[in-house]
C-alpha cells in the first residue's frame, strides 16, 4: 500500500509540475490546477506546498477572480533543476545543460573516437560533463553530486543498445562495445544518475516534448542513419528496445557491403551517395526507405535531422518528399502524401533530447 501511495503521489506531482511548466511565467492558480488534474483542492494544496518548499514552484502574483478574493498564482522555477544531455557520436561529442523548461543554459563540443576504447571515451564524456556543469552551475569541484539542482545525465549514441539496462550491443562499426554497461560505468564515475538511449530515440522524445504530436518518424542522417519513432505520442522502442534500426533495411540485395554485415542497406547506399557528392541521389535513397516506413506504420509526419541533412537541408527535404509523393500517387492514399520537414536546432536535437531522458519523467512522460 505504501508503495502504491508513493506512486500515486509521484504521478499527481508530475501532473501539477507539467501544468506549471505549460503555464509559463504567467502562472496558474491552485483552483485551476485542481480543475485540470481532477485532484481535490486539498491534494493540490499539499502538492504545491511541497513543491514550494523544495524550490520547484514560487508565487507569480495574484489574479482577479470571478468572485471573492484574488487568487494566488504559482509558476515553475526553471533553475530549480538541471539535466545534462550528451550526444556521443562516432567522432564528436556535444553536451548541453538544460533547465526545467528545457532551455539550454550551457554547451560544450569536442572530438571523440568511439574506437579508442571504453575507458578513454568514458574519460572524455566525464570531463566534458564535469566542466560544463562547473562552468554554469559551479560547485563541480566537490563532484557533481554536490550540485544540488543536477538531476542527472542523459547519454544518446548510435545503437543498437538496451535502453532499459543501459548496455550497448554491437554498435555498427564498433563491435568492441558489445555488452559494455555504459550507464552503470558512467554513473559510477560521475556520481549522479545516468540514462542511456539511442540518438534517434532521444531526439524523438525531445521533439515530442516540444510539441510534435501524433505519430511521426525522425530520420537522423549523420555518420550513420537511424530512425526514432513516436507512435500515439510515445516513443516506440520495441520489446527489446531495438526498434528504429532504420538504416539497415536492405534495398539492394547485391549492393555494397555495409558495416553491419549486410549488403545494400539504405545506410551504406545513402552515405555512399553523399561521399560521391550525389546529394540528390542520397535524398532519393532516403526517400525510398522513408516510404517503406510510412507504408508500414502509416505515420503522420517525417522529420529529418543530423549533420549531413543540416549541410544540405533543402535537397534532402525535396528528394524525400518527391519519393513519398510518388508512393502516395501510386497507392491512391486518401489525404495525399505525408509531409516532410527538417527539425529545428538540427545540430542540437539529439543532445537536447538526451537531457529530456531525465526531465520527461519528472513531468509525467513515462517514455523518458
Amino acid at each position: 500500500m505504501g508503495a502504491n501511495l508513493l506512486a500515486v503521489r509521484s504521478h499527481n506531482t508530475a501532473l501539477v509540475l507539467d501544468l506549471l511548466r505549460a503555464a509559463g511565467a504567467e502562472g496558474i492558480s491552485r483552483l485551476e490546477l485542481a480543475e485540470r488534474t481532477g485532484l481535490t483542492p486539498q491534494a493540490v494544496s499539499k502538492i504545491t506546498a511541497r513543491l514550494r518548499e523544495e524550490g520547484f514552484a514560487a508565487e507569480a502574483g495574484r489574479r482577479a477572480s470571478t468572485g471573492g478574493k484574488p487568487r494566488t498564482v504559482l509558476r515553475l522555477v526553471p533553475d530549480a533543476g538541471h539535466a545534462v544531455g550528451v550526444h556521443l557520436d562516432r567522432d564528436e561529442l556535444r553536451a548541453v545543460l538544460v533547465d526545467l523548461d528545457g532551455a539550454v543554459v550551457g554547451e560544450r563540443r569536442g572530438g571523440v573516437d568511439l574506437g579508442a576504447g571504453a575507458q578513454a571515451v568514458l574519460g572524455v564524456v566525464a570531463d566534458a560533463v564535469t566542466r560544463l556543469v562547473g562552468e554554469v552551475l559551479g560547485g563541480a569541484g566537490g563532484g557533481l553530486r554536490a550540485v544540488g539542482s543536477l538531476l542527472g545525465v542523459g547519454v544518446a549514441l548510435p545503437g543498437p543498445l538496451d535502453h532499459a539496462r543501459g548496455v550497448l550491443h554491437r554498435v555498427t562499426g564498433f563491435p568492441e562495445w558489445d555488452g559494455f554497461p555504459l550507464r552503470d560505468a558512467l554513473a559510477e564515475r560521475l556520481g549522479v544518475p545516468v540514462v542511456v538511449d539511442k540518438d534517434t530515440n532521444a531526439a524523438a522524445l525531445g521533439l515530442s516534448v516540444d510539441g510534435e504530436g501524433g505519430s511521426f518518424a525522425y530520420l537522423h542522417l549523420g555518420t550513420g542513419l537511424g530512425a526514432g519513432l513516436v507512435i500515439g505520442g510515445s516513443v516506440h522502442r520495441g520489446a527489446r528496445t531495438g526498434a528504429g534500426e532504420f538504416g539497415h533495411q536492405v534495398l539492394q540485395l547485391d549492393g555494397p557491403l555495409c558495416e553491419c554485415g549486410n549488403r545494400g542497406c539504405v545506410e551504406v547506399l545513402c552515405l555512399g551517395a553523399v561521399a560521391r557528392g550525389e546529394v540528390a541521389q542520397a535524398a532519393r535513397v532516403l526517400g525510398v526507405g522513408a516510404g517503406n516506413l510510412v507504408g508500414l506504420l502509416d505515420i503522420d509526419l517525417v522529420l529529418l535531422g543530423g549533420r549531413t541533412v543540416s549541410g544540405a537541408p533543402e535537397p534532402f527535404v525535396r528528394g524525400v518528399a518527391e519519393m513519398l509523393d510518388a508512393r502516395a500517387r501510386r497507392e491512391g492514399v486518401p489525404g495525399g502524401t505525408v509531409p516532410v520537414r527538417v527539425v529545428p536546432r538540427g545540430e542540437r536535437v539529439v543532445a537536447e533530447g538526451a537531457a529530456q531522458l531525465l526531465l520527461a519523467p519528472l513531468f509525467g512522460r513515462a517514455d523518458g
